[in-house]
């Protein structure tokens, strides 16, 4: 599925929905980010931590140096950003992906091999354009399948202009 979100409110909206689709999964499927800097990633995950009870107390913010930020919002949010991969071990990113209660959003996803990558996730990459940002959303996993067809229809309020 392809979108296009015109404004930063854009993008917040839509981590919201994603919150609050992924959150409802049991466990809940892992959210992985790819794009380049500034194209909104850490953007759509104040927007999905917003979407989260608890969120309240959760100040979301690009975990750049640390690698990751817990947010202690129900599910709690691991969210990494896995840039400088090269720089850390990943042995935190595998432990989070043993945690069935824990939703795992990784920025720079592509920095880290596919055979690592959660059974269970929507995938979203950025894709250059004019104006605003374009997104590709792909599925991995039959949980996470089930998901992106159950919000293709709020999802469509953002396809109009998708020609990436």
């Amino acid at each position: 599925m392809r979108v296009h979100l015109p404004t930063p409110d854009d993008t917040l909206a839509l981590g919201a929905v994603l919150g609050r689709g992924l959150a409802g999964l049991s466990p809940p499927a892992a959210l992985l980010l790819q794009g380049p800097l500034g194209s909104g990633k850490t953007t759509l995950v104040r927007g999905l931590v917003s979407a989260l009870p608890g969120a309240e107390e959760a100040e979301v913010s690009s975990p750049s140096f640390n690698l990751m930020n817990i947010y202690p919002t129900r599910p709690p949010v691991a969210h990494f950003d896995l840039y400088r991969v090269d720089a850390h071990p990943l042995e935190e990113f595998e432990e989070v992906l043993g945690q069935a209660g824990t939703l795992l959003v990784a920025e720079w996803i592509d920095r880290v091999e596919k055979k690592l990558w959660p059974d269970e996730a929507l995938h979203i990459e950025w894709v250059p354009v004019a104006s605003g940002r374009a997104l590709k959303i792909r599925a991995w996993g039959k949980a996470a399948s089930g998901l992106l067809e159950t919000l293709a229809p709020t999802l469509n309020q953002w396809q109009k202009g998708t020609d990436v």
